[in-house]
Parts: C-alpha cells; structure tokens; sequence
C-alpha cells in the first residue's frame, strides 16, 4: 500500500521524457497498482477516487446552485450538467444524500 505523500513523490520522481495524460489512471501515474490507489483513498479520505471526485463535483455544484440566480435562468438540471452530472435524478438523489435537501431547495434560497 503507498500513502498519498509517497505516491505523490513516485509520480514526480517518473522520467522527464515520461509524460501524464489527463486519461491515463492515477495508478500509472503514481506507479503503483490500482488496489494500492484505493486502499490509500479509502485509508486517508473514507471513500474510492471515484467516490472522492464526485463529492468535489457535487461540492462545486453546490456552490454554484448557491450563487446562482432561477430569474436568471439559472436551473439545476443545467448546473448539474456542467458538473458531470448527465441525469438531472441521480444528480438529485446525491445531493440529497450528501446535503439533506433537494438541489431545487438551494437554488431558491
């Protein structure tokens, strides 16, 4: 198992001619095996890489449904699609689950 720190100095220490692409998965770029990844994430943050990047993008939508202004135009759905969030009920569902209301409650205020 490699903690975040030592993953992090692997993927600096790669070959300068080594080059990472924003497709390629964290475990290549931290070379180390996938099963290492998620057990550190699951040891440090209580979630998968995959659990943890959609609490950011849910974050980040809440944010945004907080700023945002319906008389402008402003919907759920549309903010929920700028966030990754493709069906506008799982996305509603999520929200609920992480902050105990509907999105739709949050844009109104």
């Amino acid at each position: 198992m490699v903690a975040p720190a030592a993953a992090r100095r692997r993927s600096r220490s790669a070959r300068p001619t080594r080059t990472v692409r924003s497709d390629c998965p964290t475990s290549d770029a931290a070379r180390t095996s996938s099963r290492a990844v998620q057990n550190a994430f699951r040891r440090h943050y209580d979630t998968t890489p995959l659990g943890y990047l959609r609490q950011i993008r849910l974050d980040r939508a809440r944010r945004e449904l907080q700023a945002a202004d319906p008389s402008a135009g402003d919907t759920v759905a549309a903010i929920a699609l700028r966030w990754g969030f493709g069906a506008p009920g799982r996305f509603s569902h999520a929200y609920r689950a992480r902050y105990g209301q509907p999105p739709s409650r949050t844009l109104r205020r």
